[in-house]
This record gives structure tokens, C-alpha cells and sequence, in this order.
């Protein structure tokens, strides 16, 4: 006669809700990556739509003026506030020379390194990120502007 072992005990954190191996679930899973997601973006847009209505009162109720409301419903619906465009190197060069200032303290402006200011007014380096944000808003403003 053999001896039939017994079943072995499934412990508790075996049994959780992920799925299975056919991608199916188990019943009482968890809300997918995707639905936590959708549900995110569903508390945004509405946190979004209540700034934005907030704003609308205060313009009109005359507590807020129009460049604050123009700023705050222009970055929660999504509009840059200024184009960034790329600056050729003689363009570089041309709002230093505007400015009257030397390579190294216009470098110190933008808080790069003189060697970098050069390589840009040679165009063999195309500014990127915050150095051709910071150009473009000098070109459009002028040099005070970072002074």
C-alpha cells in the first residue's frame, strides 16, 4: 500500500489578484495600468477645468487682470507661452555685438563657457534646451532682461 502525500497549503500571498498567463484576470484584479491612467488624466482635466473656471470668475469679478488670466489658462491648456526658434551663429553674434559685450561675460549671461559662446558664433555647435530659450527671449527683449 503507498502512502499519498498530502496537498500541500498555498500560502496567503500566493493568491493575489494579478493575471494569469494568458493576460487574462483573476476575478477581483486590480485596474489595469491603463485604467489608472485614464483615471489620472480624468482628475487632471477636471483639477484643469476648475482652475480655469476659478480664473474666468476672478477676471470678471475684476480681481484678476488680463495678462495674469491669459497666463494661467494659456499653461493649463497646454499653449507654450513664446516659440522657441533656432539662432543661427551670425544671429548669436549680432545680439552680442548689439549688447556690446564680450564673449566671456556674454557667456556668463547664459552661464555657459566662453569656449561654447564661440563654437556657437562659428555654428559649429547649434544651441539647444535653456541656452536657445535664453537667446530667444534676449533677441525678442534685449540683454537687460538677464542683467
Amino acid at each position: 500500500m503507498t502512502k499519498q502525500r498530502p496537498k500541500a497549503k498555498s500560502h496567503p500571498a500566493e493568491s493575489t489578484n494579478r493575471p494569469t498567463s494568458l493576460g487574462k484576470k483573476t476575478a477581483g484584479a486590480l485596474p489595469s495600468r491603463v485604467a489608472r491612467a485614464t483615471a489620472a488624466s480624468n482628475r487632471s482635466s477636471r483639477l484643469t477645468n476648475a482652475i480655469i473656471e476659478t480664473a474666468d470668475d476672478m477676471r470678471h469679478a475684476g480681481v484678476l487682470d488680463e495678462t495674469a488670466h491669459a497666463k494661467i489658462t494659456r499653461r493649463h491648456l497646454g499653449k507654450p507661452a513664446g516659440t522657441t526658434r533656432p539662432i543661427s551663429g551670425d544671429e548669436i553674434r549680432k545680439v552680442r555685438e548689439q549688447a556690446r559685450l564680450s564673449q566671456a561675460v556674454f557667456a556668463q549671461c547664459l552661464n555657459v563657457t566662453t569656449g561654447y559662446v564661440s563654437q556657437l558664433e562659428r555654428g559649429t555647435k547649434q544651441p539647444t534646451g535653456a541656452v536657445l530659450a535664453l537667446l530667444n527671449v534676449i533677441r525678442r527683449n534685449g540683454i537687460d532682461i538677464v542683467l
